[in-house]
């Protein structure tokens, strides 16, 4: 056998040709491995037996559509029974190679807070004679897009729940593709319901089946990655990298937890996307199709079809919406990175996209994008994201835990409560909180000690300053504002000067100021999306930086990103200098 990894032209993921001993470098690449990484075994068989079992739920139906395939079943039938609780459900006898259905009556719906398998026993019929029967199970459970208030969302069991999990590279240090027992498989996904999580994408590899049965037992939903190749492929590539797509699909197919295919990523080795989405959709319609995650990045080129539009936003959580035709989903964010002394793969040579400087400042940082997804951008069309990443990979140290399982970075209850937080206002969303658009305002502080404070603004920049009644006409002038509808999202609001019409509160390098402007950038710093804050306060957060939030320090307004290094992220007081309260104008 001859592997040419990234010199040849077929499916290679993130494998690189390097040096298994841990080295520097590498950057989101990793050690190739070679042989058989995935379990083989032999299987006596009967001339007439059973090769695959592809399953179906049709929870419409309450039934289970069913095509059983074999080899040397000539005049042959097949009986299917479903069972659960140690009851039969159902039973139905029909031709080998078509589909039939089996009746589920009262189906108990898979999910992830009740990943509920019913048994199926599967037996070839020679006459009244059983020559081969195989065990499998089922989840009943449906997958697909919905208009809910409005919004284009994917919907499980017809009901739109956020899916938030995390990129997971399935990398080992002793096994690099494979993990060194079955417990071992089983952690890596445990760890994503300890923390809250409720979906994984498997990204640019296929996991062995008995990955996707922990998934569907513990209750995870999949994206699965078709893995990418190197370059722009000839067209025997082409051929080849579909047939092994094809192979995946229908290896895969009845697994409960998998809900998205995700074709192709950042344009790697990208073509006909579109045509691809298509016939994935077209083999298996009973899933979402991603024709590219990432379509905003590195040059890739967006098919236009499939259920889903996909951004990668590092840090994040950035501003994806969804179309008349495709949900918004943020398939990659996050990538902060803490290195853990003594579990580091190469030490010193770790990297991420945004490094903490201790666990507080992780959590902090990772809960306030979980925040920020959950109080902005999934009432603004999000309907899920995926977080880099579940484990630190060789010299990426982003990961929740790290790369030898060892040690688990974050806090678990923190993390969880925020993910708990997400899926919860999903299912039951907040009203919105409003403004009055039109009239104008007052911004006070609502800090302890300091609530006779207001928002206003000299020479261009914004400050807060105390206002009486005795105040200056001038003072007064500055510290009131009128509330717009948001220059560049109106369901969101900007706030203009009450004596310089035309110019707005506007960050820019985090700090805030008063400036008129044009231009797509000036509308998106100009706006800001209220949140509830504690009291009936209200928190302000940037447009295009959702998960800052307009705070004051030392008397000067800035965004503030919690759990941010800058000294105006500090963590005393966060919460109470980023509320404000909205209150009579002290201009007419």
């Amino acid at each position: 056998m001859w592997d040419p990894t990234q010199t040849g032209s077929q499916a290679v993921g993130k494998q690189r040709i390097n040096d298994v001993t841990p080295h520097p470098g590498g950057g989101i690449f990793y050690t190739a491995a070679s042989g058989i990484w995935q379990t083989v075994w032999l299987e006596p068989t009967a001339a007439a037996h059973i090769t695959r079992l592809d399953m179906v739920p049709d929870l419409t139906a309450n039934r289970l559509k069913v095509t059983v395939r074999g080899s040397g079943v000539s005049g042959h039938r097949v009986r299917v029974t479903v069972s659960g609780g140690g009851s039969t459900a159902g039973t139905a006898t029909g031709p080998v190679g078509a589909e039939f259905t089996v009746p589920v009556p009262n189906a108990r719906r898979w999910s992830p807070d009740d990943p509920f398998l019913y048994d199926v026993r599967a037996e070839l019929l020679s006459g009244t004679t059983t020559v081969d029967s195989v065990g499998s199970y089922t989840g009943m459970r449906s997958i697909g897009l919905a208009r809910v208030d409005g919004v284009l969302r994917p919907v499980l069991n017809g009901e739109f729940v956020f899916q938030t999990g995390t990129l997971d590279q399935g990398y080992w240090p002793d096994g690099i593709y494979t993990a060194p027992t079955d417990a071992a498989l089983r952690y890596d996904l445990q760890k994503h319901k300890d923390l809250g999580f409720n979906m994984v994408r498997k990204h640019i590899k296929v996991e062995p089946q008995r990955w996707f049965y922990w998934a569907d037992r513990l209750g995870l939903l999949v994206w699965q990655d078709m893995p990418s190749m190197e370059r722009t492929p000839d067209a025997a590539a082409r051929v080849q990298w579909e047939a092994e797509y094809d192979r995946i699909i229908d290896q895969h197919r009845s697994a409960p937890s998998l809900v998205m295919w995700v074709n192709q990523n950042e344009g790697w080795g990208q073509y006909d996307q579109a045509r691809i989405a298509d016939e994935v959709k077209a083999s298996d319609p009973s899933r979402l199709v991603d024709n590219m995650s990432g379509v905003n990045c590195c040059g890739a080129v967006d098919g236009g079809n499939g259920d889903v539009v996909d951004h990668h936003v590092y840090v994040g959580p950035g501003t994806t919406v969804p179309s008349a035709t495709r949900a918004a989903v943020l398939g990659e964010f996050g990538g902060l990175g803490y290195k853990v002394a003594g579990h580091e793969w190469y030490p010193g040579g770790g990297f991420s996209y945004e490094d903490q400087p201790d666990t507080a400042h992780l959590d902090d940082r990772l809960t306030g994008l979980l925040d920020g997804i959950r109080e902005v951008r999934m009432p603004k069309g999000l309907s899920a994201s995926v977080y880099t990443e579940i484990t630190d990979v060789e010299n990426e140290a982003n990961g929740l835990l790290t790369y030898d399982r060892q040690v688990v970075k974050v806090d678990e209850a923190r993390v969880r409560a925020a993910n708990r937080a997400l899926i919860d206002a999903s299912r039951s969303p907040s009203a919105p909180v409003t403004l009055p658009t039109g009239q104008s305002v007052s911004v006070r502080v609502t800090t302890p000690g300091l609530t006779d404070r207001y928002v206003r603004h000299q020479n261009g920049a914004v400050f807060t300053e105390v206002v009486t009644g005795g105040s200056s006409a001038l003072l007064k002038n500055d510290a009131t504002w009128r509330v717009v509808p948001g220059l560049a999202d109106s369901s969101c609001y900007s706030f203009e000067s009450r004596n310089y019409p035309g110019e707005y509160l506007r960050h820019r390098d985090s700090r805030v100021y008063k400036e008129g402007g044009s231009g797509a950038l000036f509308r998106a710093d100009s706006t800001f999306c209220p949140v509830r804050g504690a009291d009936g306060g209200v928190r302000l957060s940037a447009y295009n930086f959702p998960e800052q939030y307009l705070r004051h320090y030392n008397a000067e307004l800035w965004l503030a990103i919690p759990g941010g290094t800058r000294t105006w992220d500090a963590r005393a007081l966060f919460r109470e200098d980023t509320t404000w309260a909205v209150a009579a104008p002290w201009a007419p």
